[in-house]
């Protein structure tokens, strides 16, 4: 026996679905267990079948067109999304952490669709839920009209309160933000049992604490955990922090060919190679996969002002990438082939702030990936960074009365 919850049918039945679907009153934490995603006519039906009703949401976001399911929360396990899809009208999906207490999924859609029903039912004995949602093929336009994340204070933060001002740092001590690449819904490169979102975090952690013993630094992380944190956000996280340097740390994996040894990227226009673009690209693609609504981020005068302090920020950065790539090998014996690069990273556009990206190795090369599971690999490679920071700062504050105020 099971027993809809008439709520969330009122609500579905009165807004006539026009527009994105209002979270539950639901509590507690749900375990996926099975599913499916497959086409039905004229669109496509999601299935997901979980231990116990949650708080959930859904909604659409275009560009690319995607549908996008929230949860407090789903713990997912070792499910492979894309065995979910039975049928060519999604094409792809993620699920994972999304913030601290919250849970993603996201799918492609092959073609623009809107929401027709969706619903959980529950089973009065187990507990367990079942929940289901039909889609139906429509235009562009009417799909673009109905997307959007809702609004709803169930979910989203609140405005920023009104707090005191922060005391001025320590101007003889450097703010360093480093950035976990990827997080939550968003894993990055994997190879068996490694993840880089994970990986990343862990070398983070390491290179802070290193840092702090080090003297003269401060270190703050953009995520602490396994949740999902947009570039956007990142970038606003450094500049929240006052940081003087922001580090963007990956371990990427290549397709085609083999790379092996650090390698620092720095921000371009025209990336410095093919590999760098596509890398830049997928980076940036993750973004919009996992569901981030990048359609209100597009202004272009402040867009040109930022470039303007770019160009005179790159050189800090360009120098930043060097004395890191020089303490870099030093302290583990070798970079990649050609460790200074450079490419589109919306990660690295603070026009303030020195920024740069550092691949810290490949997980698809075995000795990379040796090296990045070794924790005794990674301290030196921490070293070297700290090595390669402190050379730069001596270098920045002797070059610091030359620059244009």
């Amino acid at each position: 026996m099971s027993g809809i919850l008439t709520r969330f049918w009122a609500i579905v039945l009165c807004a006539g679905l026009a527009g994105p679907v209002a979270a539950q009153d639901l509590g507690a934490l749900a375990r996926f267990e099975t599913g499916a995603i497959q086409d039905i006519r004229r669109g496509a039906e999601l299935r997901l079948e979980i231990s116990q009703g949650v708080p959930w949401r859904v909604f659409t976001l275009s560009a690319p067109n995607r549908l996008v399911m929230d949860f407090r929360e789903v713990q997912w396990g070792d499910v492979d999304p894309q065995s979910l899809i039975a049928g060519v009208r999604v094409t792809a999906v993620r699920m994972g952490g999304y913030r601290p207490g919250w849970s993603r999924l996201v799918a492609e859609l092959a073609e623009p669709m809107t929401i027709r029903t969706a619903a959980l039912e529950t089973d009065v004995t187990s507990g367990r839920a079942v929940i289901t949602v039909r889609i139906d093929s429509t235009d562009q336009a009417t799909f673009d009209a109905a997307s959007g994340a809702p609004q709803d204070p169930r979910w989203d933060l609140p405005k920023a309160a009104d707090v005191t001002a922060v005391p001025p740092r320590d101007p003889d001590r450097l703010m360093v933000v480093l950035d976990p690449g990827h997080g939550g819904i968003d894993p990055g490169a994997e190879r068996g049992t490694v993840n880089e979102a994970d990986l990343m975090l862990v070398f983070a952690r390491e290179l802070q604490d290193v840092l702090r013993r080090a003297g003269g630094f401060d270190v703050a992380l953009t995520r602490t955990g396994d949740y999902f944190v947009s570039l956007e956000a990142r970038v606003a996280a450094a500049r929240d922090a006052g940081a003087d340097l922001f580090i963007s740390l990956h371990a990427d994996a290549l397709a085609e060919g083999q790379a092996r040894g650090a390698a620092v990227y720095t921000l371009s226009d025209a990336a410095s190679d093919a590999a760098s673009a596509a890398l830049a690209e997928r980076h940036d693609r993750d973004d919009l996969l996992a569901g981030v609504d990048l359609s209100r981020s597009d202004d272009r005068v402040a867009s040109v002002l930022m470039s303007l302090a770019r160009l005179q920020n790159a050189p800090r950065s360009e120098a930043l990438a060097k004395h890191m790539l020089r303490g870099i090998e030093n302290a583990v014996g070798r970079v990649h082939k050609r460790p200074l690069r450079s490419a589109g990273f919306s990660v690295l556009k603070a026009a303030d702030i020195p920024s740069v990206l550092l691949e810290v190795g490949f997980l698809s090369t075995d000795e990379d990936l040796r090296n990045l599971s070794d924790p005794i690999w990674r301290q030196g490679m921490a070293a070297g960074i700290r090595d390669g920071l402190m050379a730069w700062r001596d270098e920045d504050t002797a070059l610091a009365p030359l620059r244009r105020k």
